[in-house]
């Protein structure tokens, strides 16, 4: 049985020094990165020795790291969640920017599994994002639909 656990509540909100960092950070990492490049970096400890490090990152997780920079730069709060980890219902429905009951409803309805830890009902986030891509494929293909329409009816202004 794989082990799943709970996802982490804790949000890192940056201090506006903090947010200084991340925005000097992010406009040097942006310079220097090429979308689905690798990249190495070279760190120094903050010990008396400076002990320096190289250090290569994959190519998804420079993206990952500019994004949490440019997250941080705007004052966000950042969170990294693991795929595989539960959400609570609540979790899951600000992610989805949405209230708690009409998330409540949608896994009732089998729209997105759950299971139930006693009383209370558990989510997998690869689930939740996984219904947020269809709820957004679906968004996009209404608009299609009334684009066209738009166009036919020449309605356009």
């Amino acid at each position: 049985m794989s082990h799943v656990r709970e996802a982490p509540t804790e949000y890192v909100v940056p201090s506006p020094q903090e947010t200084e960092q991340a925005k000097e950070s992010s406009r040097l990492l942006a310079r220097r990165i090429q979308r689905g490049q690798s990249l190495s970096l070279r760190v120094l400890d903050d010990t008396p020795q400076e002990q320096e490090v190289v250090i290569r990152l994959p190519a998804r997780a420079v993206q990952l790291l500019q994004n949490i920079l440019v997250q941080m730069a705007e004052g966000k709060a950042v969170t990294i969640i693991p795929t595989h980890a539960e959400l609570t219902t609540q979790q899951a429905a600000d992610i989805l920017n949405i209230s708690r009951p009409f998330f409540v409803r949608l896994i009732e309805r089998g729209e997105i599994p759950f299971r139930k830890v006693g009383t209370h009902r558990r989510v997998l986030l690869s689930d939740v994002m996984a219904y947020k891509e269809r709820a957004n494929a679906a968004r996009e293909q209404s608009l299609d639909a009334l684009t066209a329409l738009s166009q036919e009816l020449n309605l356009g202004y």
